[in-house]
């Protein structure tokens, strides 16, 4: 049975600790015992690589469940030699592309000794939130954000300036260890030096080692004619700096675009409800509607126009994202009845009352007449 101490306590972590607690605890606990703060010191040299080797199985969610289940035996040395079929390591390659079906990529591939790929640095994720205007027109903006970049000390290798690396005392240099699982033993990318075959000899004072550290960083953003919500832009190699060197992640912009106070969106279409005099609505006329992009358009309204009605104007709606041409405008009509009448306007009216027949209203007279006859009996 293994007699190192668990990762957890390493870190002063409970088992359900999230990753950002994870990494909080390691950055205190690098801090303090850090081999460049105690010179000399082979106790805190020791302390520092436990917990460097605790916070790189515990960061990585594979390594984590692995260990979670196992504990140190998931990552200890099995057999030298041998193995399934009595071919050396060439046995263990299928058990490892097994494992990796199971498990998820991050083996090292064939029979020799092979390293890792460097890992690429993570992608990362910004929300914006816009106007609908500027949905229409399009900006240039910039955004201020903090990110892990390479550490310019080590110019991202993660060691001390004028130091370098040396093999992996775990792996001897392969980038693999074995580990025995009942009656499996599986190659594995070494927890001690993450697959690379090597370790730092002395680590770089500002990154401790990571080859990246955070910094504020400002980015131009070129938000295209015809964004919507939930619209992706993507900034290539704008995300996570790789750990020592490794390629990074990108940058998603994720948009938002804020309610406008006159028109709602569907896609392409604009929509709008304007209201009209009931006048107007029987003798018809017209009314004249700016769009977003500053141009007027004028609706003829038809004569006995109902409330409800809707009227479509073409090529006055959003920009096509990425294409050409616009959607339309769609007016829905709603008729408005006046509540501050004069004298002279309610005698006119009431002229006009005395003078219907029913027909000046179809809708309402047919209505009526189905009452009377859903009730005749």
């Amino acid at each position: 049975m293994s007699t190192e101490t668990d990762y957890y306590e390493l870190l002063t972590v409970s088992r359900d600790a999230d990753a950002a607690s994870i990494k909080s605890a390691y950055r205190k606990l690098a801090m303090k015992w850090h081999p460049d703060r105690n010179p000399g010191d082979a106790a805190a040299e020791a302390k520092f690589k436990s917990i460097s080797s605790a916070y790189e199985c515990l960061k990585d969610p594979q390594k984590r469940a692995a260990y979670d289940r196992y504990g140190h035996a998931a990552f200890e040395q099995g057999m030298n030699g041998g193995g399934f079929g009595g071919g050396g390591q060439q046995g263990f390659s299928d058990i490892g592309d097994i494992f990796e079906t199971i498990f998820g990529g991050g083996f090292a591939s064939g029979g020799g000794g092979g390293q890792q790929r460097a890992r690429r640095g993570a992608d990362l994720r910004y929300d914006m939130e816009i106007g609908l205007d500027e949905a229409f027109h399009g900006k240039e903006t910039q955004i201020e954000i903090e990110v892990s970049q390479t550490c310019d000390t080590c110019d991202g290798s993660g060691s001390k300036p004028g130091t370098g690396t040396r093999a992996c005392n775990l792996c001897r240099g392969h980038g693999k260890v074995r580990a025995k699982q009942g009656f499996f033993v599986v190659e594995r990318p070494c927890p001690n030096c993450d697959g690379r075959g090597e370790v730092i000899e002395h680590v770089c004072g500002d990154c401790r080692g990571e080859g990246r550290v955070d910094l504020p960083q400002t980015l131009d953003v070129e938000i295209p004619p015809g964004v919507d919500t939930g619209t992706r832009i993507r900034l290539s190699g704008k995300g996570e700096a790789g750990p020592r060197g490794a390629p990074s992640g990108d940058l998603y912009i994720f948009v938002h675009v804020r309610e406008h106070d006159v028109f709602q969106r569907e896609g392409t279409t604009l929509g709008t409800r304007v209201p009209i005099s009931f006048t107007t609505a029987a003798l018809g006329g017209s009314v004249d509607i700016p769009d977003l992009s500053g141009s007027t358009n004028t609706v003829d309204i038809p004569a006995g126009i109902q409330s409800g009605r809707q009227l479509r104007v073409r090529g006055a709606g959003m920009p096509v994202l990425q294409g050409r041409g616009r959607g339309d405008l769609v007016v829905e009509i709603a008729v408005e009845t006046p509540t501050k009448l004069s004298k002279a306007q309610k005698d006119l009216l009431a002229q006009f009352r005395d003078t219907e027949t029913g027909a000046e209203c179809p809708e309402s007279q047919g209505f009526f007449d189905k009452l009377k006859g859903a009730f005749a009996g």
